[in-house]
């Protein structure tokens, strides 16, 4: 069994991650390197190394916060609660996400373009049974006539697509907005639930 960490363990491994999380979101993973990490954290490359044994394992560690970060609204999602109101919940909830964590939608994107070679594995297990097992309690909600009959899945695919838009392409939203609007996401908001409570609404 491991000793638990210090509290200086964790907090230059923190540290250690957040250097990295700005490599990569500028970098992507090729390009980034554990000296540039290093010098972001402000720790010696042989410090990094003993939390961390190779660039691959810090990528992994993050994705693998990430993931659980991403997932948890739709973990929150309650089979019992009200259909419209847990769905435009799980909305709100994603585009805040994209608001208060761009870099990390935009690390887990950057992966999912190259294939997803460090976490396929999750994305096939942990991803796919959750994103089932929601789709059950939608389509059981849909044979109630409490929603609209639409794909279960593909809604899914459209929440992610239609929120995380904001921060993978958060460039291109304020250039096209234009220098009046610099804050997206209280019109987004709008703009979204208008959107699937006219698409839900039976």
């Amino acid at each position: 069994m491991s000793k638990p960490r210090t509290k200086i363990q964790q907090r230059n491994s923190e540290t250690i991650l957040d250097a990295a999380l700005e490599v990569f979101s500028q970098h992507g993973f090729r390009g980034a390197t554990l000296d540039q990490i290093a010098e972001v954290a402000g720790l010696s490359k042989p410090n990094l190394l003993y939390y961390y044994p190779s660039k691959e394992a810090i990528h992994v560690a993050l994705l693998s916060g990430l993931l659980d970060t991403w997932l948890d609204p739709l973990r929150a999602m309650d089979p019992e609660g009200d259909p419209v109101e847990e769905l435009l919940a799980y909305v709100r909830r994603k585009l805040e996400l994209s608001r208060d964590f761009p870099r990390e939608s935009r690390l887990f994107a950057n992966e999912i373009l190259q294939g997803a070679p460090r976490i396929r594995a999750v994305i096939e297990g942990d991803l796919h049974a959750l994103v089932q097992e929601k789709a059950a309690v939608l389509t059981r909600w849909m044979d109630e006539g409490r929603i609209a009959r639409v794909h279960p899945v593909h809604l899914i695919f459209s929440i992610w697509a239609l929120t995380q838009h904001y921060a993978d392409f958060d460039v291109q939203v304020h250039a096209v907005l234009g220098p009046g609007e610099p804050d997206p996401y209280p019109e987004a908001g709008r703009y979204l639930e208008t959107l699937f409570r006219r698409l839900l609404a039976v």
